[in-house]
């Protein structure tokens, strides 16, 4: 029998909402038990909100540098084994390079890093650890998901042709940093957010569906990004002309000044056969359109999905399953993995679908080179992880 995953967190104290969302997600499957944090880079702060989540005095600490000093100190079947992270933009690279480099695995929310430059040397600090690393891209964790990528791999629409994904909010329609609206504040700060707000925040995202998706990998961009509230200082609004390495084109947007809008992502992939449909607010449908056919409506829980869908399915049929469960299943495949890299066996390869550090590095070279061709009057530039 496998034993709890002993978690740390870090960020993520009273107040914040993406921390609340990483714990519950850990621990819907009872798989990780939380023993240790540093919640807040105000120590009282860090302090209170580990007392508020029932953990011990003594492992509640006031740094992300004390609590890895003081974790390593404990003995090997006391410490903590993952280390989560949910701090805002600037404060990723460091804890994440500290965590792989004392030997645990890591748990990052998304954007995995501030710049291209930070991704790519923790690329390098991954991979001379040795630990195991997730990025929480939520959307790919959804059954259906799971579904319409498998469906894609299976061929079953032919060569793709044309990919389209949209991820619309309004929460920024107004100025809403100018209030004490904390997430507001810091997101659009671009000291701690980065180069990129809507396309950081959630251009990324869409990026990531595109290509978990489609199964492909984009090579050239054409960006046309804004600013549309004023007095922002950075992008909360944009569209982005993406190519494909098969020769597929495709349209990426991402806006939070679409008023009345919440969090509706969807995508749409078409093929030489047909084309699928997905979206977050009916998450438990895959549409499949077809040529020469009705269209098939696919549902979580069906018993003719996939492994992969089947494996990160919760509930019996006709049970909504949302964004926590999606979280969720981010989780547990990652402890799937750590449980057997710990036993040393070989993790199945529905427990390995889950995204890791190339798809963050992909993700900040997305945010770097759609911000540089919205600049430029050149536009269509190629997708590379390299810095320029």
């Amino acid at each position: 029998m496998h034993k709890k995953i002993r978690l740390g967190m870090i960020g993520g104290g009273k107040g914040a909402f993406i921390g609340a969302v990483h714990r519950v997600a850990a621990q819907m499957d009872g798989m990780y038990e939380l023993v240790c944090g540093a919640f807040s880079s105000n120590p009282e702060k860090s302090k209170e909100s580990g007392a508020l989540l029932g953990l011990s005095p003594e492992r509640v600490y006031t740094s992300y540098q004390e609590l890895f000093e003081k974790e390593q100190a404990l003995p090997e079947n006391e410490r903590v084994q993952v280390i989560s992270i949910v701090t805002p933009n600037h404060v990723h690279f460091e804890p994440a390079k500290l965590a792989l480099q004392s030997g645990f695995d890591v748990v990052l929310d998304k954007p995995m890093t501030f710049s291209l430059k930070e991704a790519l040397a923790l690329q390098d600090v991954q991979a001379q650890s040795g630990r195991l690393f997730c990025l929480t891209h939520t959307y790919t964790g959804y059954p259906m998901v799971k579904e319409a990528r498998q469906v894609i791999a299976s061929g079953k629409l032919g060569k793709i042709r044309k990919v389209y994904v949209e991820y619309p909010q309004g929460w920024l329609s107004t100025f809403e940093e100018g209030s004490d609206n904390k997430q507001a504040s810091w997101r659009t700060d671009p000291s701690q957010s980065g180069i990129a707000g809507a396309m950081g925040d959630i251009g990324t995202h869409a990026f990531n569906l595109a290509e978990y998706v489609s199964g492909l990998e984009v090579t050239k961009i054409c960006a046309d990004i804004n600013v549309v509230v004023e007095g922002r200082q950075l992008d909360d609004d944009g569209a982005v002309l993406l190519k494909f390495n098969n020769g597929a084109s495709g349209v990426l947007f991402a806006t939070q000044v679409a008023a009345g809008e919440e969090n509706n992502v969807k995508i749409r992939v078409y093929g030489e056969k047909g084309g699928l449909e997905w979206q977050q607010d009916i998450a438990n449908t895959l549409q499949l359109k077809w040529l020469d056919r009705p269209t098939e409506i696919y549902r979580t829980g069906g018993g003719y999905t996939s492994s992969f869908a089947q494996h990160n399915t919760r509930t019996p049929a006709g049970h909504p399953e949302g964004y926590l469960e999606a979280f969720a299943n981010l989780y547990r495949n990652f402890a799937l993995c750590v449980q057997a890299r710990n036993a040393g066996e070989q993790a199945k390869p529905e427990w390995q679908d889950y995204p890791g550090i190339k798809e963050g590095v992909r993700g900040m070279a997305f945010i770097e080179r759609v911000i540089a061709s919205g600049k430029s009057d050149q536009k269509w530039m190629e997708f590379t992880t390299e810095i320029r």
